[in-house]
C-alpha cells in the first residue's frame, strides 16, 4: 500500500511538473510575440515612435500657449488708458504667448482704421493657431494609417497560410498554418493599438487648441473693444 501510494505520488509530481514546464515554454514574452508579426511591424512600430513624440512634444508646446497672466488685459488696459504704448508693447514683448503677441500687432497698429488693426491682429492669430498645429495631420495620419497596415499584415498571413495548406496537401497541421495566422492576428492587434492610442491623442491636442482658439478670441476682442471706448 505504502509503495503504491508513493508511485502515484511520484507520477502527479511528474505530471505537474511537466505541465509547468510545458506552460513556461509556450509562454511568449511581447518582443517574441511582435516578432511573429513579420516585417510589418516594423512600419507600424515607425507610426507608434511618431504618434508619442508629437503628442508629447505638442502637448506641452499646447499647455505653455495656454498660460496667460490673469491680470495681462488689466495691465494693457491701463497702459492704454494712461497713453503709455511703449509700456504696453514692453509688457507684451517680455510675455511669451499667443495673446502677447497678438496684442502686441494691434497695439503697433494703434492709430490706423480699427478694421486694418483688427486684420493685422487676426492674420496674427492664424499664424499662431497654424503653429499650435503643427503635427497634428500626421498623428491623424497615423491614426488611420496603422489599422491600415495592420489589415495588410492580416491578408498577408492569410494568404500565406493558405499557400501552406495548398503545398501540404493531405498533411495539413496546425504548426504549419501556425506562421500565417500569428502574422495576421499580431498586426492586426498592433495596427489597431497604434490607431486607438493616435486617435485618442489626436482628439486632446485638438480639444487644447480649440481652448486656446478661444482664448485668443475672447483677448482679440476684448482688445477692439478698449479701442472702441469713447474718449473722455
Amino acid at each position: 500500500m505504502y509503495n503504491l501510494l508513493s508511485i502515484v505520488q511520484i507520477s502527479l509530481t511528474d505530471s505537474i511538473g511537466t505541465a509547468v514546464t510545458e506552460a513556461s515554454e509556450l509562454k511568449l514574452s511581447y518582443w517574441e510575440l511582435s516578432l511573429k508579426g513579420g516585417w510589418i511591424m516594423i512600419p507600424i512600430a515607425i507610426l507608434s515612435v511618431f504618434a508619442v513624440y508629437i503628442f508629447i512634444e505638442r502637448y506641452f508646446a499646447i499647455k505653455k500657449a495656454s498660460q496667460t497672466d490673469i491680470n495681462f488685459m488689466s495691465k494693457i488696459k491701463d497702459y492704454i488708458h494712461d497713453d503709455k504704448l511703449d509700456s504696453a508693447l514692453a509688457l507684451c514683448q517680455s510675455t511669451t504667448n499667443p495673446v502677447a503677441r497678438m496684442i502686441e500687432k494691434g497695439l503697433q497698429r494703434i492709430g490706423r482704421p480699427l478694421n486694418d488693426i483688427n486684420a493685422a491682429i487676426e492674420n496674427v492669430g492664424n499664424l499662431e493657431i497654424s503653429k499650435l498645429e503643427k503635427g497634428l495631420p500626421v498623428l491623424a495620419t497615423v491614426s488611420g494609417a496603422a489599422p491600415m497596415i495592420g489589415f495588410l499584415g492580416t491578408v498577408m498571413g492569410m494568404i500565406r497560410a493558405f499557400y501552406d495548406m495548398s503545398n501540404a496537401g493531405n498533411n495539413i497541421d496546425v504548426g504549419l498554418l501556425s506562421n500565417g495566422i500569428y502574422t495576421a492576428m499580431v498586426t492586426t492587434v498592433a495596427g489597431l493599438m497604434v490607431g486607438i492610442v493616435g486617435y485618442l491623442a489626436y482628439n486632446i491636442l485638438v480639444a487644447k487648441v480649440e481652448k486656446v482658439i478661444f482664448q485668443l478670441e475672447a483677448n482679440t476682442s476684448e482688445f477692439m473693444d478698449l479701442l472702441n471706448e469713447p474718449v473722455e
